[in-house]
Parts: C-alpha cells; structure tokens; sequence
C-alpha cells in the first residue's frame, strides 16, 4: 500500500523536475553573473589579489576564472553542455572556498563557504543529473 503511494506521488512530483533544475540553473547562472563581470571589468586588481593569496599564475588564473565564470552564465542559462560546464566551476568554487572562505567558517555574513558551498552542491547536482527537459542539451539529444 506504501508503496502504491509513493509511486503515485513519485509519478506527479518528477513533473516538476525540469522546471525545478531550470529554476536552479538560471539561479546559479545569475550567481556566477557579478563576479564575472566583476572580475572582466578589473581583471588587473583580480590578478593582483590572486597573487596576494598564493594563487600561481595570477593573471592567467584571473583570465581563467572571468572566461569560466562568463561561459558558465551563459551554459548554465541555456542547459548547454551543463555537465561539462558543471566541473570547471566545481573547481572555481573550490579554490574560492579553500583560498579566500574556509578561514572565516561556515557563515555567509561572515564571509564564510556557505554560498560557493552550496554552489558546489548545485553544479554537482547539474553535472550529475543534466540539464533536465528545458535545456539545449534535452533538445540535442534528442535529435
């Protein structure tokens, strides 16, 4: 009998799926926009600032970072190669934490790993799980 039910409510609540994982992809997208922006428009003071922390090859790296964090807005946005475009920001996202938020803990008003931990979540969810049915990635594969 549970187990009907479950199935039932399974089968009604995996409706929401793609416009859940939509939802959190424009989100997120929309999260990496301000920093990327931010990090294009004073890509020289970035590059600093990544020297100042150990960051090896700074400028490069503040290239890097701005390019990933621009395509990700873009890719995430549209569900392009979402999987793919998942990692490289996992990684961002884990340099952030280590080099600039573990120190201050857990807590986002203290600048702590709180908000690129939970962007480290959701881009393991997209890398995961895919773009869902809104995305440029359902339409391609099903060509």
């Amino acid at each position: 009998m549970i187990s009907r039910i479950d199935n039932a409510v399974s089968q009604i609540l995996n409706k929401f799926q793609s416009f859940f994982l939509l939802l959190a992809r424009l989100i997120l997208a929309y999260g990496f926009y301000e920093p990327a922006m931010n990090k294009w428009n004073n890509i020289d003071s970035v590059a600093q600032w990544f020297g100042s922390i150990g960051i090896p090859f700074p400028t490069l790296n503040a290239y890097m970072a701005a390019t990933t964090e621009t395509l990700g807005v873009i890719l995430l946005a549209i569900g392009f190669l979402t999987r793919i475009i998942s990692v490289p920001l996992m990684i961002i996202m884990l340099v952030a934490i280590y080099t600039v938020h573990y120190a201050n803990g857990f807590s986002a008003g203290d600048n702590g790993f709180e908000i690129p931990l939970y962007f480290l979540v959701f881009l393991g969810l997209f890398m995961s799980h895919g773009a869902g049915k809104f995305s440029v990635d359902y339409f391609l594969s099903k060509k």
